[in-house]
């Protein structure tokens, strides 16, 4: 009787904290200046340039003129892993249509990100952000995290917004030739 009673007393506090947070939140974001969302589809891209693990040079500048699909994950991270079925679907059926796929790796050795790569059979390309500065310049919080970016270099959308917008970028395009200039 007295376990039975210790959980509803735990199942009450918890339930009065949750009331807590959410009462609260409003106010603390309030304070700290972010009442708004923000837009990011109006924010261009920051210019970066990374190497790969083969050692080669990638700059995102070079990429103007086509959309580019931006990967932030690490090796270590088990949601980069659960990811990988639904990067690699995306990459098959974006690629060959013009979109620019990259995996940003964060912190960690061009030897174990090979081997990752090998290992999941990664079609796209890998770069290293060796001292995080390219994610930290994007404000990646948490991995994986993605951020689409239209010909233009500008910001479409991040995470969960990638399928339904690169269905739409793509709608009637069958090759890299049907993108403009």
């Amino acid at each position: 009787m007295m376990g039975k009673h210790k959980v509803l007393i735990s199942g009450i506090a918890v339930a009065v904290m949750a009331v807590f947070v959410v009462l609260a939140m409003p106010e603390w974001f309030a304070l700290r200046g972010a009442t708004e969302a923000k837009d990011v589809r109006k924010d261009k891209a920051p210019d970066f340039i990374l190497k790969d693990i083969q050692g080669g040079k990638f700059s995102l500048n070079d990429q103007r003129g086509k959309p580019v699909l931006l990967i932030f994950g690490t090796t270590w991270c088990p949601s980069c892993r659960e990811e990988i079925p639904h990067l690699k679907d995306i990459y098959a059926r974006y690629a060959k249509k013009g979109l620019i796929m990259v995996n940003i790796d964060i912190q960690e050795s061009r030897d174990k990100v090979s081997r990752y790569a090998d290992k999941y059979e990664l079609p796209y390309r890998l770069l290293l952000d060796e001292n995080g500065a390219v994610s930290e310049m994007y404000g990646i919080r948490g991995v994986p995290a993605m951020i689409l970016l239209d010909e233009a270099g500008m910001i479409v959308a991040g995470q969960g917004f990638i399928g339904p917008l690169l269905a739409n970028l793509f709608k009637g395009k069958k090759s890299a030739n049907d993108l403009p200039i």
